[in-house]
C-alpha cells in the first residue's frame, strides 16, 4: 500500500508512450534542484529549427554558468517542455521568459500499493457475456507508469497473440537484466526514467538496483499483471487463493494509461501530472489514476483532475479467514497468509502478551527496538496497527524472539481485515475486537492463545465493502465534481510478482514466489485500466469522457446481500464520497444497460453503440 520508498519509475507497454517526467524530491544539500517547465509550443520564434532546440535555448539564457547541460528530459507530445536543473533565482527569471507558461518544482509520487475476472463478471471466456470474444481480436495497447516488470512472469507470455500492432512507434529500451527479448508480442515495449532521481540524490548503485526498466519492487509487475496479465493456471501465493490469475484486459493495442501513483493535490494548472493527463486526454488517451491510501479520513484524495478516472478501492468475495482462541475459549476470527517452517500448533495454548496499555506506547505498536527480548521470547505478541508497516511489526517480533504476532486495528482502520504475507504466524484482527485481546492480555496473569489458519474462502457476505483505507471526498478543489469517480477490486489482490524480491518486501524476506497478494488503490486503478480498453476495443470510436461515463453510469451501489454497499471502517453505509458513482459493473456496461436503456436515457446515450 505504497510504505516502501521509490527509487525509479519505469514507463512500461503494455502501453502507448506518455510523454513526461516525474521528479523525486530529497534532502539533497544543493543550491539546484529539478523543476518542470511547461512551454507554449506555437510561441517558438522562426529563427529556431525545432522545439528541441528551443527549450534548451531558453533555459540557458537564464542560467549563471553555461558549463553544464541543464536539461533532464525533453516533452513533445502530450506534454511540451522540460525537466532542468535550475537555483531557486534561475527558475524565477525564466517564469518570466516569453513563451514559458509555468514552472513545477520537482514532486515526489508515492505508489498507493484471480478472483477479480470472475467476481466482476468477465469470466468464463466461453459464457454468454458481451467480453466473452477474444479481445485479442482488437489490437489493444496498455500504458503502465510503475516501478517497472518482471519480463520472466507467466503473466506476460506472448504465446498465442498476434504480431505488435503496426500502429506502435514505442520503444524497448535495454539495461542490466532487461535486453530486447524481454520485449515481446505482450510486453511491446518498455522505457526506463531515472535522470531526475539521480540529479536529486546521485548516480544509482547498480549492482544494487536495476537502471532498466527490470522491476526490483514488484509493485509495478503486480499492477501491470492486474490489468493487462495473460492467464495462468494454477496461480497462487503460498497455496493461498489458488485459481487462474488473469488481467482484465490483454496488451495488444489501444490508448489507455494506468497509473496506480500519487503525490498529494495542488490546483490543475499547477500540477504537472495533471496537465500531462490532461494533453493524453485530448489525444485519445483513457487514464485512470489511483485515489490513494489515505482513508477513512476525508479531503483525503489525490489524483482529483475531471479528465482522470480516480479509483477507490473495495474488497472481493475472497478471504484468507484465520482465528485466534483465547484462554477463555473465546474464538476471533481474523484473516492471514503465514505459510511456513514456524507454524504453531492450533489446538495447542501459549502464552499472549500485549506490551502497552494504550496504541500511543510504543512497543505496543512492535516498532524496532521496542520491545524485551526477556518479556516476549516464546510468546505471541499483540501489535497494534499503525506508524510501520505491518510486516515490520511481524520481523520486530520474530526478532525478539516471539512466536506469532496478533496484528490489532485501531480506530483509523476500524474492521478492516487486510492479509499479509508475515515472516511468522500472524493473524489481523478488527478494532473491537482487538480491544478485547489486548484487555484480556493485559488483565490475565497467565493469558493464552491459540493461532488457527484456515486457507482460502469464497462467497464472503457482504462483498463488496469500500476500503478503510480507500482515500474519500470530497474533491476541495472542485467541490461540485464528484471524486472518486468510482471503486473497484483492491483489497487481497492476487497477481504477478517481481523475483527479486520476497512477498513481504522486507529484505530480511528471502521468500520467492510467482505470485503475491496485495492491497490499495494501487490495485484498484488497473482493474479499471483493463475494463476501459475492453470497452475501447469493443467501441473504437469512443473518446476517454465516453468511456468513463459508461463506468460510471452502469456503477451499482449495492452488495451481495442487496443492501447498500458499507464502508469498512465502521460497517455504515458508505457515501458517494468514498465509492463515488459505484462499484464498477462492467457486465452491465452493455447487456443490462442496454435492456434498460429507455428506462434509463444517460445510460443509453452513453451505450447505445452496444447492440452491434
Amino acid at each position: 500500500m505504497g510504505e516502501n520508498p521509490v527509487v525509479k519509475w519505469v514507463f512500461f507497454v503494455l502501453a502507448n508512450c506518455l510523454a513526461f517526467s516525474i521528479g523525486f524530491s530529497a534532502d539533497v544539500e544543493s543550491t539546484k534542484k529539478t523543476y518542470i517547465v511547461q512551454m507554449d509550443k506555437s510561441a517558438m520564434p522562426e529563427s529556431f529549427s525545432d522545439h528541441a532546440e528551443w527549450f534548451s535555448s531558453t533555459v540557458k539564457s537564464v542560467a549563471y554558468k553555461n558549463d553544464e547541460d541543464r536539461i533532464i528530459y525533453s516533452y513533445q507530445t502530450a506534454f511540451h517542455g522540460v525537466a532542468a536543473r535550475l537555483s531557486e533565482e534561475e527558475a524565477e527569471r525564466l517564469e518570466q521568459e516569453d513563451g514559458v507558461m509555468a514552472i513545477f518544482p520537482e514532486t515526489k509520487y508515492e505508489l498507493h500499493t484471480t478472483r477479480s475476472p470472475l467476481f466482476l463478471g468477465l469470466e468464463p471466456a466461453d459464457s454468454t457475456s458481451i467480453w466473452s470474444q477474444k479481445v485479442a481480436d482488437y489490437d489493444v495497447i496498455v500504458g503502465v507508469l510503475d516501478t517497472g516488470i518482471w519480463p520472466e512472469s507467466a503473466s506476460f507470455n506472448d504465446t498465442g497473440m498476434t504480431p505488435v500492432p503496426a500502429h506502435w512507434k514505442g520503444a524497448c529500451e535495454t539495461g542490466r537484466g532487461f535486453q530486447k527479448h524481454h520485449c515481446n508480442r505482450k510486453i511491446v515495449g518498455a522505457r526506463v526514467f531515472y535522470r531526475g532521481y539521480e540529479a536529486a540524490t546521485g548516480k544509482i548503485n547498480e549492482q544494487n538496483e536495476y537502471k532498466s526498466p527490470r522491476d526490483q519492487d514488484g509493485h509495478g509487475t503486480h499492477t501491470a499483471a492486474t490489468v493487462a496479465g495473460s492467464p495462468v493456471h494454477g496461480a497462487n501465493l503460498l497455496g493461498y487463493a489458488y485459481g487462474t490469475a488473469r488481467g482484465i484486459a490483454v496488451a495488444d493495442g489501444v490508448n489507455v494509461l494506468s497509473i496506480s501513483l500519487g503525490g498529494g493535490v495542488s490546483s490543475y494548472h499547477r500540477d504537472s501530472l495533471s496537465i500531462a493527463t490532461f494533453g493524453a486526454m485530448e489525444m485519445g488517451v483513457f487514464v485512470s489514476c489511483s485515489a490513494g491510501n489515505g482513508g477513512p479520513d476525508p479531503v483525503s484524495l489525490t489524483n482529483v483532475s475531471p479528465w482522470i478516472t480516480t479509483v477507490g478501492a473495495s474488497t472481493l468475495d475472497r478471504d484468507f479467514p484465520a482465528t485466534v482462541k483465547l484462554g477463555t475459549g473465546r474464538t476471533i476470527t481474523g484473516v492471514s497468509l503465514y505459510k511456513g517452517r514456524r507454524a504453531l500448533l492450533p489446538n495447542k495454548q501459549y502464552p499472549v502478551v500485549y506490551m502497552g496499555s494504550n496504541s500511543s506506547n510504543s512497543s505496543s505498536l512492535c516498532l524496532e527496538g521496542t520491545l524485551n527480548p526477556t518479556t516476549v521470547a516464546g510468546k505471541i505478541v499483540i501489535c497494534d496497527r499503525g506508524i510501520s508497516p505491518r510486516v515490520q511489526k511481524g520481523q520486530v517480533v520474530k526478532d525478539a524472539g516471539g512466536i506469532g504476532v496478533i496484528l490489532a486495528n485501531t480506530a483509523a482502520n476500524g474492521e478492516e481485515l487486510v492479509a499479509d504475507c508475515h515472516l511468522l504466524p500472524a493473524v489481523a484482527v478488527g478494532e473491537i475486537e482487538g480491544k478485547e485481546i489486548k484487555q484480556y492480555a493485559s488483565t490475565s496473569p497467565k493469558a493464552t492463545a491459540s493461532l488457527a489458519l484456515l486457507g482460502t474462502r469464497v462467497g464472503i457476505k457482504p462483498s463488496p465493502v469500500v476500503a478503510a483505507f480507500s482515500s474519500r471526498g470530497p474533491n476541495f478543489l472542485t467541490l461540485e465534481i464528484l471524486k472518486p469517480d468510482i471503486v473497484a477490486p483492491g483489497v487481497n489482490i492476487l497477481a504477478a510478482w517481481s523475483g527479486e524480491t520476497g512477498p513481504s518486501s522486507l529484505p530480511a524476506d528471502h521468500r520467492r514466489v510467482k505470485f503475491n497478494i496485495l492491497s490499495g488503490t494501487s490495485m484498484s486503478c488497473p482493474h479499471v485500466s483493463g475494463i476501459a480498453a475492453l470497452l475501447k476495443a469493443r467501441h473504437p470510436e469512443w473518446s476517454p469522457a465516453a468511456i468513463k461515463s459508461a463506468l460510471m453510469t452502469t456503477a451499482y451501489v449495492h452488495d451481495n446481500t442487496h443492501n447498500p454497499l458499507k464502508d469498512a471502517s465502521s460497517y455504515e453505509p458508505s457515501s458517494p464520497y468514498d465509492h463515488g458513482a459505484g462499484h464498477i459493473n462492467p457486465v452491465k456496461n452493455c447487456h443490462q444497460c442496454w435492456a434498460s436503456c429507455f428506462k434509463l436515457p444517460r445510460c443509453c446515450f452513453t451505450i447505445q453503440r452496444c447492440s452491434h
